[in-house]
């Protein structure tokens, strides 16, 4: 499986390939293409050609050829979720229902788009003017090229999630997945390829210290809608602005960025559904997630026994190939990702804390274990524990005892994320009180942090992100509004 660029619907060629291995077992699975930058520049200038005709054509238009595209996922689902399950170890039951979410995402994106209306206003309520002295007529507008880049973890999902709203709102693509994930992906860019325009979309993959800066610098890029983490999130925030410089207008960023997903659980939880709730949200996926519970903050009179309980839960976890019948945990996407879990860990061990388990790894494969600490610390000292506030991205959960919801508030709202936060009580009016003073964009009430479901708006706050994206709230943020005043 050898897998080219895709410019203007043609597949180009490069003297470059990178050979991609199976996560499960370390079989070669096939090569990608490594983009130069004509290529890139190529591929921009397909899309800018494009944009011309795809802007005009009608949004019933648009959803008639993009709801082809999730035909087809359908249809191909098994083979495209066996390759993701390979290429970048999701379980194959969650990697079958990625892809399924995927297509149910498109049919309903393209309901609302359908939907959207724009909107009239009149002068009449305001100091100084007549009814109908002045009416304004506002409508949606596409920006124009939208550069997509999407996140290994959920390849197919996070992908569409991307380029569908932007061509749902007009605007043309150039797609680059992460170099983890770019087999899966060059099958979606296909299939969307097909059933669109000539240059709607195009499809760029490569190294991001090659590439990364010619995709977001160059001229023809408008708007760049990045998931990954905070780190190349802020550097392609500083790279936007630099080029914008040198450009009439800014361009636009939309990014998903790290999360620290904090549970805080009171002594007035139903201790049972939260550990259950907890487990899940933590190492699903081995942890892989941006949404992952990532700490628990747990009130001292029930510390104990959903410390107990937590264990019993995470011990019942199958490990094993991501191929595997009921498997949870599998191997981490790569050494480097395995490398850095075991720091973390024995960071916060030589700090005071404790483990469940030994920690135990074999390659790139983790196995999940849970760090706690009955102690009290201080801000200072909590802060030095790398694993309270870096996101592992592994199955290892950390566990804090504290003494008051406001303690916990205190040390929740300490980190440099706000994606979202959970809340597990059964009274109400301690959960808002809670949820209204933590800095999170979400805040889940009695369950684990979810980015779905995909109508909901999704956001960060902090270090976690940049604009709203969803459906609906994605078209908008990949479109202008556009206003025609009428003077009477």
């Amino acid at each position: 499986m050898k897998n080219d660029l895709i410019i203007n619907a043609i597949k180009v060629k490069t003297e470059k390939y990178q050979k991609v291995f199976s996560v499960s077992d370390n079989s070669e699975l096939g090569e990608f293409a490594l983009a130069n930058g004509l290529q890139v520049n190529d591929a921009y200038t397909a899309a800018r050609d494009a944009y011309k005709i795809w802007s005009e054509v009608s949004t019933y238009e648009k959803t008639e050829l993009i709801k082809r595209v999730a035909e087809e996922l359908i249809l191909r689902k098994e083979e495209i979720a066996k390759l993701l399950s390979h290429e970048v170890g999701k379980p194959y039951a969650s990697a079958l229902d990625e892809v399924v979410r995927s297509a149910e995402f498109i049919y309903t994106s393209c309901e609302i788009a359908k939907s959207m209306e724009g909107r009239v206003l009149d002068s009449g309520m305001m100091r100084g003017y007549k009814h109908s002295q002045k009416v304004s007529i506002v409508t949606k507008v596409p920006i124009g090229v939208v550069l997509c880049i999407s996140p290994f973890n959920y390849p197919i999902n996070l992908s569409v999630s991307k380029i569908v709203p932007a061509l749902l709102a007009g605007n043309t693509v150039v797609f680059k997945p992460a170099t983890q994930g770019s087999l899966v992906a060059y099958i979606l860019a296909e299939i969307f390829s097909k059933n669109l325009p000539t240059g709607s979309l195009n499809f760029i993959t490569g190294k991001g210290a090659e590439i990364g800066d010619l995709l977001v610098q160059n001229e023809n890029v408008d708007m760049v809608n990045f998931t990954g983490s905070t780190e190349v999130g802020k550097h392609i925030y500083s790279v936007l602005a630099e080029s914008s410089q040198r450009k009439v207008g800014f361009k636009t960023p939309l990014m998903e960025l790290g999360g620290k997903d904090v549970a805080i659980v009171t002594k007035k939880a139903d201790v049972q559904k939260s550990v259950q709730q907890i487990v899940k949200g933590a190492f699903s996926y081995s942890g892989q997630r941006c949404t992952a519970v990532k700490k628990v903050l747990i009130q001292g009179d029930i510390f104990d026994v959903f410390l107990s309980l937590l264990q019993i839960e995470m011990n019942k976890l199958k490990v094993g190939s991501p191929l595997d019948t009921n498997v949870v945990i599998t191997p981490l996407i790569s050494t480097s990702a395995a490398n850095y879990a075991e720091e973390l860990f024995h960071d916060a061990v030589s700090k005071g804390m404790n483990f469940i388990n030994p920690f135990k790894r074999d390659k790139n494969l983790i196995y999940p274990n849970i760090l706690f600490s009955s102690a009290t610390f201080d801000e200072k000292k909590i802060k030095e524990i790398r694993i309270f506030d870096e996101e592992q991205f592994a199955p290892i959960l950390p566990v804090f005892q504290v003494e008051t919801i406001d303690q916990a508030i205190k040390l929740a709202n300490l980190s440099e994320y706000g994606l979202q936060s959970d809340v597990f009580t059964q009274d109400i009016n301690e959960a808002f009180y809670i949820a209204n003073q933590l800095e999170s964009s979400t805040i889940q009430i009695n369950a684990k942090s979810d980015r779905g479901p995909d109508n909901f708006p999704f956001a960060g706050t902090k270090n976690s992100g940049i604009g709203v994206q969803g459906m609906k709230d994605a078209i908008e943020s990949m479109s202008i509004d556009k206003q025609i005043v009428v003077n009477f």
